[in-house]
């Protein structure tokens, strides 16, 4: 199977913190580490650890960090192509606390790749599956050429101005940043899913009511939350490209978000297909 990820990434500080910063108190964090993240990266290494292959075009700042990005996320696996753009690149700071939740501080401006950049668009054409976290207008219809297409809802004004159809529209239902309404897009979706974290979801079809989905058990102690979401959102990619119904699609994607609930950071617990047939 053939996969490919159209997105943004972020240059992450990860910071282990018994609990988050009170107003004027210092803490010490027990364990730090950085890693390129964000969802369109995380997302990109779940699709290549259940696909066997993965593309990820996406745009890097034009500084070290831009640098160090492109060479860790090629050592992770991923076949990269990135714009570099006139800018520093984008990071993000995130406390990790021990109740396994992540808190998020960004700093700088979303860098995504656009249609003028020269990168490989026309190999989208012959995947099989694509996520899409960031882009232009002609990006996402460059993408829609691909069997599946899958976008999170937080880039909902870009999917409206592209105005083409999505297999799968995911995004969360406590985020205000990735509200979806009926009617946003138009034409509507093939399936819309809102995560609920821990709690599961929700799922529609058009002209159907949502109904729940139950959440998948994790496979041991939850370490931290971050990647849980973006892997999802892989899995879904993956499952929906390999031909599975949405009811099966969403088990399968809850699986990867479990998972990587389990593990230190977003990648160190992430699902291959092999994981997925125990």
């Amino acid at each position: 199977m053939k996969a490919a990820v159209v997105g943004h990434v972020e240059w992450l500080d990860f910071l282990r913190v018994p609990h988050l910063p009170q107003a004027g108190e210092i803490i010490h964090a027990t364990e730090f580490w950085s890693d390129p993240a964000g969802g369109g990266t995380v997302a990109a290494v779940q699709l290549a650890k259940l696909a066997g292959w993965a593309t990820f075009l996406t745009a890097v700042g034009n500084d070290d960090l831009g640098d160090q990005a492109q060479r860790r996320m090629s050592e992770m696996g991923l076949d990269v192509h990135a714009a570099v753009k006139p800018e520093p690149q984008r990071r993000a700071i995130t406390h990790l606390d021990s109740s396994a939740e992540r808190t998020i501080t960004v700093l700088g401006t979303r860098l995504s790749p656009d249609s003028t950049d020269a990168l490989p668009y026309d190999q989208l054409a012959h995947v099989d599956a694509v996520y899409l976290t960031a882009g232009d207008a002609e990006v996402v219809r460059k993408a829609r050429k691909a069997k599946v297409l899958v976008a999170t809802s937080r880039v909902l004004p870009l999917l409206t101005e592209a105005g083409v159809y999505l297999d799968a529209l995911v995004g969360s239902c406590v985020d205000p940043s990735e509200a979806y309404a009926e009617g946003d897009l138009d034409p509507a979706p093939g399936l819309v899913v809102r995560t609920s974290g821990a709690s599961g979801g929700w799922y529609c079809t058009p002209g159907n009511d949502f109904c729940a989905y139950t959440p998948e058990p994790l496979p041991g102690p939850p370490v931290d939350s971050y990647g849980c979401g973006d892997s999802f959102a892989a899995g879904l990619t993956y499952a929906l490209g390999a031909g599975h119904g949405p009811a099966e699609a969403i088990r399968i994607a809850s699986r990867c978000g479990a998972a990587v609930a389990t593990g230190k950071g977003p990648y160190s617990a992430q699902l291959t297909a092999a994981d997925l047939e125990k």
